[in-house]
């Protein structure tokens, strides 16, 4: 009889010991199924529970999930936090548990580039981060959201500075905007403030005007020239004439050459029918473009003209007269390259 209790009393202690050991290996133990050194997966906001183990077990991130769903249990992993996680091969269920219980997730690098129209910009960040592009382009276009930040409908998109910021991939659309305006004060400090006033512009004058001198060159190191030169116009009361200013008018940006026939779109982008700046950029110019107009050169250079020879660089001229010998050639270049719009 004793024996019989002594096998009973043994079997019951492995059987604790198995059961002890096996909980032990499914909290404890490696989960992980794939062989990468790591794994990056994107969970959405308002996944359920059954959705995230789904997930999982797809990404092979878990291979048991009746071990993955105790060890849940016993961590009282309840409400899932969406976001951007990566995963170390290897790890366990109690170190996948932790991580996603917490919400322990790796930002994103956003790339917000330079875009014409705010629909384009926000098609470019949604792309990057769990926001709709058809809500953020309408939140872009609101008046009422606008003037919320303190800007006019048709400048509320320089808000937006072209860069490159590290931010939760899952970030709401409320949030993601209150960064943006955060990451512009700060731009906006001081000096840059004070080098506005200095040349008689606003904030959102700088960027209007900086867009032009974006879309006149891409050669950094001559932006402040061409900088230099509108800001000379807006003393004098000259219209711009900034040929961009019309191709952004008609929205046919596949227009190389400007002609007599633009010049007479009615349209407030029009600044050879409308003196002084149009009412908000026609693209959204990097910082640097920013720092060209608050840092312009002067020099009495009134006009410009792209040189004959395609480089990208512009003759500068103080006189109608000089103007014209270079848009002659530059219109010569032109015809020869066969270039008619």
């Amino acid at each position: 009889m004793k024996k019989v209790v002594w096998i009973v009393v043994l079997a019951v202690l492995a059987f604790g010991a198995w059961k002890g050991f096996s909980m032990y290996q499914s909290i404890w133990g490696g989960a992980t199924g794939f062989y990468e050194d790591n794994k990056v997966i994107f969970i959405k906001t308002n996944t359920g529970f059954n959705d995230l183990l789904n997930l999982l077990e797809a990404e092979e991130i878990i291979t048991d999930r009746g071990a993955f769903e105790q060890t849940a249990e016993l961590k009282k992993f309840g409400k899932v936090i969406p976001g951007k996680y990566r995963i170390q091969r290897g790890s366990s269920n109690n170190d996948i548990v932790n991580k996603l219980r917490i919400g322990d997730q790796e930002e994103v690098k956003l790339l917000i580039k330079s875009t014409r129209l705010p629909e384009e910009m926000a098609g470019n960040i949604a792309s990057q981060l769990e926001l709709d592009s058809a809500s953020l382009a309408e939140k872009m276009l609101d008046s009422e959201m606008a003037s919320k930040y303190g800007f006019a409908s048709e400048t509320f998109k320089t808000m937006f500075l072209p860069n490159t910021y590290k931010i939760n991939w899952s970030v709401s659309e409320e949030d993601f905007i209150q960064r943006m305006a955060k990451e512009y004060k700060s731009f906006w400090n001081e000096e840059r403030m004070a080098q506005a006033r200095a040349i008689g512009l606003s904030q959102s004058e700088v960027s209007t005007l900086a867009s032009i001198v974006k879309a006149e060159t891409a050669k950094r190191d001559e932006a402040p020239i061409v900088a230099g030169l509108y800001l000379n116009r807006l003393k004098k009361g000259i219209a711009l004439q900034a040929d961009p200013t019309l191709i952004y008018a008609v929205g046919d940006f596949s227009i190389k050459r400007v002609l007599d026939e633009h010049k007479t779109i009615p349209s407030p982008y029009n600044t050879y029918l409308n003196r002084g700046l149009p009412p908000g950029p026609i693209n959204l110019p990097e910082t640097n473009y920013l720092d060209a107009v608050l840092k312009a050169v002067d020099h009495n250079y009134l006009y410009m003209c792209a040189k004959p020879d395609f480089s990208g660089y512009h003759n500068f001229s103080r006189t109608y007269n000089q103007h014209l010998q270079n848009a002659k050639k530059y219109h010569q270049a032109l015809n020869k390259q066969r270039v008619y719009r």
